[in-house]
């Protein structure tokens, strides 16, 4: 497998973990602001114990993204998908999208009561 798939699959378990982490907090802020309302918004607060879980699984998949994607350990050959400067900048895009999310799970919590 080519150095940038295996950084695929750690920015799919970033982004992922990333939204997990911020569903507590995020979630009942943006449907309610979506329109979205009811009784069953306030059980999205189940998740909050397992916030610092899905922040730590965040925090590892963006390591091994970051280290695929910003330091490949060794050259692509031509014609593999790593080669291929799009893919490589889509790849960079990526992550930075997911890191965004990361800090947003990450500094929610703090500015909540500005919202509230």
């Amino acid at each position: 497998m080519t150095e940038p798939q295996q950084g695929r699959g750690a920015l799919v378990a970033g982004g992922l973990a990333a939204i997990l982490a911020s569903t507590c907090c995020l979630g009942p802020l943006v449907l309610v602001a979506l329109g979205f309302s009811g009784a069953w918004i306030g059980n999205l607060t189940v998740l909050e114990p397992y916030r610092p879980i899905f922040i730590g699984a965040a925090l590892v998949a963006m390591f091994f993204a970051y280290r695929r994607i910003f330091h490949p350990a060794q050259a692509c050959k031509p014609g593999e998908v790593c080669a291929i400067l799009q893919v490589r900048s889509t790849y960079k895009f990526i992550f930075w999208v997911v890191a965004v999310l990361v800090v947003v799970a990450l500094g929610f919590p703090y500015v909540m009561p500005f919202f509230y």
